[in-house]
């Protein structure tokens, strides 16, 4: 069995997930390619006295821009020889109009920040996982993709797209020995949602703690007979 240190690449790591996926995997002793939109966001997250800041690289990029992917890929080798997991955390949500209310740039930017980063990323990481005979690559989906749901058609149909690439991806990768899964949250417990909820019980979320730890699980040896799966993590009854 190899000992080298595995190398996780999170996307969207300075949103609560972000953030609870890179204590999980630092507590798990792996090296971090933190990446997010803006430097000065991880670096105010991950600042140089953050308790893991010899594991981590901070990289910002838009994930929807090839080039920038390509130059983010780039850096991240310069550090690290591979990239052996990616966690393709970022993403995004709004909701509130009827599907036949829907402009066209709320359709691009749902579509741009849940699938169009993914697909920028594994188009420029798949290549070297090919080439090592192995990977994991998790996708964060969403409960909410499995039904359509009222003022929500834009958001639900991004996300069930994540599954659908998910499933083909798995498909075609899996003879490279590289894991494809995706998880589907139901209510994160965040700020943000007891905020905008205030009268719903969080009791019954998904904690981004909870949640990274299924990742993780996804990420890991013990997870290398899943392929394709799209597992729900809704929390509470």
């Amino acid at each position: 069995m190899s000992t080298k240190t595995e190398t996780v690449m999170i996307t969207g790591a300075c949103g609560n997930l972000g953030r609870a996926l890179a204590r999980k995997f630092s507590q798990d002793g792996k090296n971090l390619i933190l990446v997010d939109r803006h430097l000065y966001d991880l670096e105010s997250t991950f600042g140089q006295d953050h308790e893991y800041k010899d594991q981590f690289l901070l990289l910002a990029a838009d994930l929807c821009n090839g080039d920038q992917v390509a130059k983010l890929l780039e850096s991240a080798l310069k550090k690290y020889q591979a990239i052996d997991v990616l966690c393709n955390a970022a993403g995004g949500f709004s909701m509130g109009y009827a599907v036949h209310e829907t402009a066209d740039e709320d359709w691009d930017f749902l579509f741009d920040i849940n699938v169009r980063s993914m697909l920028q990323l594994v188009r420029a990481i798949v290549p070297g996982m090919i080439d090592r005979a192995g990977g994991k690559i998790i996708n964060v989906s969403a409960y909410a993709a499995l039904k359509g749901v009222a003022g929500m058609g834009a958001y639900c149909a991004a996300k069930d797209v994540l599954i659908r690439m998910t499933e083909s991806m798995s498909a075609e990768l899996r003879q490279h020995h590289i894991n494809v899964n995706c998880v589907l949250p139901s209510i994160l417990d965040t700020p943000q949602n007891r905020l905008a909820m205030p009268d719903a019980d969080p009791g019954k979320w998904v904690s981004p703690d909870e949640l990274a730890n299924v990742i993780a699980f996804l990420a890991s040896d013990a997870a290398r007979a899943i392929h394709g799966a799209a597992l729900p993590v809704v929390g509470g009854c």
